[in-house]
């Protein structure tokens, strides 16, 4: 084959051909010639950009469905390339960008065989309404003499005060931890009032507050805030008082409204929009917003368990969200009931203060290192390395975007298959000590356990060493009953205590908005979280998105915004984008409204 052969069908002919076509079908509305481009196994999956909601579409007939119902509307169009195409391994990966009839975005293709195999479009930004960036950022100052000329703190003082008092906010967002802030702050470049109600005295204290030895187990690469990032001398992993202060300086150095020491009391939509009652350091105020923000996390209430003679158990009891550090326990008998990240945490630092710990593993846990993490699971993206090979924080989001669901697992089971023999003897070791190990049922890691239910995991930064040799002891089983100074569990196996931390993981997130809107717009609303994978803790049907998160839900004007600082970071400009476009009245047909599903 010759040189010119392989230049003529090389990666950049590919894309080019195939974005030529689908350009031309588009233009022409010919659903059925846009389908065609897709293999019979493939994924469209869309934010935002053609159908106003987060949803993946498989195979031609339902990329057909998407372009009949979206197209007319979305009016497409100038689809190219803005990199030279690559090809890997018979996949030809395209950095594309397109418009729309209302806006601009990218995506990511991949082609195999001349045909799409997975497609990721997303919409950045609203013609007419793009974020003030770069060329376009506020002079901030003007140089002329002024006697009525208010200081940039005047001016912020007559903000803070105004709002939610004589001029009412766009939208009103209940938390203001990660979530509530990193949406606030693409909010307010695009322009919208916004009120951030958060319970705590200061910003951050939702991280303040938990247990001392808290720290983030994900890399300072992977947690980034909108427009600010750490510095380059940040902790690789951040200790949890140290976020909390990055939290609080943030709120105030992208000029938050941020209402702290405020409790959302109740809220009522009226169909046009939320009386949401605020009780704020003692005074009842009631706001008008025309959206409603959910950013409670991803979980819901504590789940406590209710264990026979609980009630004449003489020690103390506490959920792991209450436990205040190990201090207090030093040379106590603690049992803590749970075997995933926070009781693997409090274990750990209740074992350094001297306690006698014992952890009651009620059922199997997906272990992993964190440095086998680091290297095969998140070093390709989220590293050091990564940036120096231009990999961009926004660019790793969309890689890590552009895989459906549906197929990750696929994925991340070789990198799962990968750390478990590298790291055979140290599983051996768990297991020799009587932990149960799963590595979630399709063997496809972490992550999976994460999107689909939020738990089961630990990512070892050390407890799990403890555990494998005795330090920390272990039990296995369930709990049967309380006696007055032990946990009995059902074996009969009877361990003292002076303390017992329910590291009992949370219930569903719409059970905590049920106390904020009702029972009945809670049943509307649903389930969070989860894909519908019919795994454990995720019943289906299969749905293919995180369930109620960052789109429209079946509760006109109410949203869900939340999840890890990646998912804060990334999914809050999709959020936003649609919340200023309903605010200045564009057309927002939403393709694919999500079912309700599991409400209970």
């Amino acid at each position: 084959m010759s040189e010119s052969t392989l230049d003529t069908d090389g990666a950049p002919a590919r894309a080019e051909r195939w974005l030529t076509e689908f350009q031309r079908a588009l233009d022409g509305r010919d659903v059925q010639a846009a389908s065609a481009l897709f293999g019979e196994q493939s994924y469209w999956r869309d934010l935002v950009a053609f159908t106003w909601n987060i949803t993946t579409v498989e195979g031609p007939s339902g990329v057909a469905d998407l372009l009949e119902a979206t197209c007319e509307h979305a009016a497409p169009s100038n689809f190219r390339t803005t990199e030279e195409p690559t090809e890997t391994d018979g996949v030809t990966e395209v950095w594309l960008a397109f418009e729309t009839a209302v806006g601009r975005g990218s995506g990511l293709l991949r082609l195999v065989d001349g045909k799409a195999f997975t497609l990721l479009t997303t919409l950045d930004e609203l013609k007419g309404h793009e974020e003030p960036l770069s060329e376009r950022r506020p002079k901030g100052v003007e140089h002329k003499a002024d006697p009525d000329r208010l200081t940039w703190g005047q001016a912020r003082e007559a903000e803070l005060a105004e709002l939610g008092h004589s001029r009412q906010p766009d939208v009103v967002i209940v938390g203001g931890g990660q979530g509530g802030i990193a949406l606030g702050a693409r909010l307010r470049q695009l322009g919208v009032s916004t009120i951030i109600v958060e319970r705590n005295e200061r910003a951050g204290d939702s991280w303040r507050n938990r247990y001392s030895s808290l720290a983030l187990h994900d890399p300072v690469w992977y947690d980034h805030l909108p427009y600010l990032q750490f510095p380059p001398n940040w902790p690789v992993f951040s200790p949890k008082d140290k976020i909390g202060d990055w939290l609080e300086m943030y709120t105030r150095v992208m000029e938050l409204d941020y209402w702290s020491a405020s409790t959302c009391l109740g809220a009522r939509y009226d169909g046009t929009r939320w009386d949401v009652t605020v009780d704020r350091a003692g005074e009842q105020i009631t706001l008008h917003p025309k959206h409603l923000v959910l950013a409670l996390g991803v979980s819901g209430r504590p789940n406590v368990p209710d264990y026979p003679g609980a009630d004449r158990f003489a020690g103390e009891r506490q959920h792991s969200s209450e436990h205040p550090g190990p201090d207090r326990y030093r040379d106590k008998r603690v049992v803590v009931i749970g075997s995933n990240n926070s009781a693997h945490d409090i274990c750990a630092a209740l074992w350094e203060v001297g306690a006698d710990v014992t952890m009651v593993q009620r059922s199997s846990t997906h272990i992993v290192r964190s440095e086998s993490l680091m290297e095969h699971g998140l070093a390709p993206l989220y590293s050091e390395q990564a940036v120096a090979a231009g990999v961009s924080t926004h660019k790793a989001d969309t890689i890590f975007a552009s895989l459906p669901y549906r197929i990750m697992h696929t994925f991340q089971k070789p990198i799962y298959d990968t750390i478990r023999e590298q790291d055979a003897e140290y599983y051996a070791r768990l297991a020799k000590a009587g932990f149960e190990l799963d590595f979630g049922e399709d063997e496809a890691g972490l992550f999976m356990k994460y999107l689909r239910r939020g738990s089961g995991y630990y990512i070892d930064v050390g407890a799990s060493e403890l555990v494998a040799d005795g330090r920390v002891k272990l039990a296995n089983g369930q709990v049967a009953e309380l006696t007055e100074h032990e946990v009995v569990l059902e074996d009969g196996t009877a361990l003292p205590a002076d303390l017992v931390v329910y590291a009992t993981g949370y219930g569903s997130m719409n059970r905590r908005a049920a106390g904020i809107l009702g029972e009945e717009v809670a049943e509307r609303l649903g389930k969070v979280w989860g894909l519908g994978s019919d795994t454990i803790k995720d019943p289906g049907p299969w749905e293919g998105e995180e369930r109620n998160m960052w789109k429209p839900t079946q509760q006109e004007a109410l949203w869900v915004h939340g999840g890890n600082l990646h998912q804060s970071r990334y999914y809050s400009l999709y959020l936003a984008l649609q919340l200023k476009a309903r605010l200045e009245g564009i057309p927002t047909p939403v393709y694919n409204l999500a079912p309700v599903h599991h409400t209970s």
